[in-house]
């Protein structure tokens, strides 16, 4: 297979009834079990570098990583950029050879949001790139509220910028580490009575399971980040592979132990967002 756009994935997605997942991806063996992942369940997988993942590895290296394992895998691949905060971050992650940047301008006026992402959009799409928005912040557990996605601002926001998926907040929260988090249904069937772009719910891994695949396959909402949870996975099987033997100190050694586990909680996801 080959790299695709996050639009290649999505149309089909909301054609079909069902949704992909976004993996929030932090260094090589978790975007290595993401995509082992996805084979394994027959489906499409986005690969997402956030701020913190390009704080800790720079783009052009996560671009390199991200084109050789979609140019590897049996399934479709997009390598995204999230939350892009400026023009030039999603011009580099263009460069790089990523194949969708999101822009992030919720915390601004709706003008400024509109102007700034349609400027980035028309970039992406120059260089045959999709682009997703966000119109509502979306706030962080233990931090920033969420702001709420104004049904009428939305409909103007994908009308006006021209993107290919757009990021609300309906009750979702970044980096919740349970699944408490229901999302308003009321409010996506709003958002949906005026605007056919796709729908994407960033901080999925707090949605609960039964919503989360519900609102997959009877609603706009075509994609979920997905992060927390499976950093948890990530978390537990490293301690118990360093915990297992305190002699052992060969770090290639101990992180293939957290390849499986890893596999096997991201399949897990990828289940409950597939048609019935």
């Amino acid at each position: 297979m080959t790299l695709v756009t996050l639009k290649d994935v999505l149309q089909p997605a909301l054609e079909q009834g069902y949704a992909v997942a976004g993996l929030v991806t932090l260094g090589w063996e978790d975007m290595r079990a993401y995509v082992a992942a996805a084979e394994a369940e027959g489906c499409p997988v986005i690969l997402q570098a956030g701020p913190s993942c390009r704080e800790h590895t720079p783009l052009p290296i996560l671009g390199k990583m991200f084109c050789h394992l979609a140019q590897e895998a049996s399934v479709p691949v997009v390598a995204h950029l999230d939350h892009g905060y400026s023009y030039e971050d999603c011009q580099q992650a263009i460069d790089c050879g990523f194949s969708s940047v999101m822009f992030d301008g919720s915390r601004k006026a709706l003008s400024q949001n509109i102007e700034e992402t349609a400027a980035i959009v028309a970039m992406a799409h120059g260089a045959g790139v999709s682009c997703e928005g966000e119109i509502g912040f979306v706030g962080y557990s233990g931090g920033e509220t969420s702001a709420g996605t104004d049904p009428v601002k939305a409909a103007q926001f994908a009308r006006e910028t021209g993107v290919d998926a757009m990021a609300i907040s309906v009750g979702n929260v970044h980096l919740q580490q349970d699944r408490e988090g229901r999302l308003d249904e009321a409010l996506i069937r709003a958002i949906e009575a005026v605007t056919d772009v796709p729908l994407v719910i960033h901080g999925g891994s707090g949605v609960p399971l039964e919503q989360r695949g519900h609102l997959a396959r009877t609603s706009r909402i075509c994609k979920y980040n997905i992060g927390t949870e499976l950093r948890m996975v990530f978390g537990q099987a490293l301690r118990q592979a360093v915990n297992a033997d305190p002699e052992r100190f060969d770090r290639v050694q101990i992180l293939s132990e957290t390849h499986e586990p890893l596999v096997q909680a991201t399949r897990n996801v990828l289940r409950g967002l597939k048609p019935v």
